[in-house]
């Protein structure tokens, strides 16, 4: 079973136990995040409908905070002596998908309470 899941404006196939980096995430390390699911497969059938994709969640736990590589920045006009060069270290934050959840129980626990009320 995998998903894809969307953070920081970008998407990412994840599995059970797969670890990723993102951007940055407001957390501290251990911490529990939910993430929103944009894409669900679980080997026999796909799931795009975003009223089931509502139920579906992926939880992951916050392993790391850092920084990532410096990536250079370099402004350049030739014959007019100009050059600028920066530097920008991104902050980001690795992860470890702990599970991909077709439906979550709550949801299921509230469909069971609202259809006998129904009837």
């Amino acid at each position: 079973m995998y998903a894809i899941v969307s953070t920081g404006g970008k998407q990412y196939k994840v599995a059970t136990d797969d670890v990723i980096t993102v951007e940055k995430l407001e957390g501290e390390v251990g911490t529990k995040v939910e993430l929103p699911v944009i894409f669900l497969n679980d080997g026999k059938k796909i799931v795009t409908d975003a009223a089931k994709l509502a139920k579906a969640k992926v939880t992951a736990e916050i392993v790391d905070q850092f920084k990532g590589e410096k990536q250079l920045v370099f402004k350049f006009k030739k014959r007019k002596r100009y050059r600028r060069l920066k530097g920008h270290r991104q902050q980001l934050t690795k992860l470890k998908i702990t599970k991909v959840q077709a439906t979550s129980r709550a949801a299921k626990k509230t469909a069971e309470a609202e259809a006998p009320a129904a009837e």
